[in-house]
């Protein structure tokens, strides 16, 4: 995808709709990546590349240990591995290496495909700390975490206070007819996709109809939420993934539910 320097300030400014369909993968070793988030978008601290893993395969991206890594597997399934902690990974699996730590995954017997987010803390800052002993946890799934009781179910997979640098992974989960939260974030951006189902995302001024694979990019400042605007005995859950990065969100800090 190749930006004008006047599309990607638009974009800065508004944020940007990113399509599944329309990432271009390219051989990386034994990988296929395509970079969904970042510079060549507008955003200044997300990072984020889709990383298709071949059977029998196994990605372990140098020089991983100078940044914050989170991984979700969208598809297929495998191992994953951060320091000396191993786990089986599936479809709405996490992975979480800090700083100073390497990390690798391991497709099965199909194709794995995975989103992978990275940050560096800004200059100046510093890396969270934990208590003595209460490190963060390296594996989690999209299904648990910290959830909010009040729908719709918002969990909170690895999180700035917990103890990392300034990523925060969240996981909001719509039941037909739900919406979460429509409200601008100011202190940092943020970038979310889609894990299940198809729903709409607001983004700036407009409501845009989502499906797997598919995600948002939106910039500090800029309105942002989700719904699931479907009815009906047919109609099936809404599953968005994501987070923001460089600084807490406010609503970790007040208690909101809303992404």
């Amino acid at each position: 995808m190749n930006l004008t320097t006047q599309e990607i300030g638009t974009r800065q400014e508004t944020g940007a709709v990113l399509r599944g369909a329309e990432l271009e993968y390219r051989r990386q070793g034994d990988c296929w990546v395509s970079p969904v988030a970042g510079p060549h978008i507008g955003a200044r601290h997300s990072a984020v590349d889709a990383v298709r893993i071949p059977a029998g395969r196994q990605w372990s991206p140098p020089g991983s240990a100078a940044a914050e890594q989170i991984a979700v597997v969208l598809a297929g399934a495998g191992v994953g591995t951060v320091g000396y902690e191993i786990s089986r990974m599936r479809a709405a699996s996490a992975l979480y290496s800090p700083m100073g730590s390497t990390y690798s995954l391991s497709a099965g017997d199909r194709e794995m495909t995975v989103y992978i987010w990275s940050a560096v803390p800004s200059k100046g800052g510093t890396a969270r700390t934990t208590r003595p002993g209460t490190g963060p946890a390296r594996f989690r799934s999209l299904w648990n975490g910290e959830t909010w009781l009040t729908p719709p179910a918002a969990n909170v997979l690895f999180r700035p206070e917990a103890g990392h640098a300034g990523l925060c992974l969240r996981c909001g989960i719509m039941l037909p007819g739900e919406t979460l939260g429509v409200r601008p974030r100011e202190e940092s951006e943020a970038v979310y996709f889609v894990f299940e189902g198809e729903g709409q995302f607001y983004l700036h001024d407009r409501w845009v109809d989502l499906g797997p694979g598919d995600g948002v990019f939106a910039p500090p400042g800029v309105r942002h939420g989700a719904r699931n605007p479907h009815t009906g005995h047919l109609a099936s859950r809404f599953v968005l993934f994501g987070g923001s990065v460089a600084e807490m969100p406010s609503y970790l800090a007040d208690g909101l539910p809303d992404l």
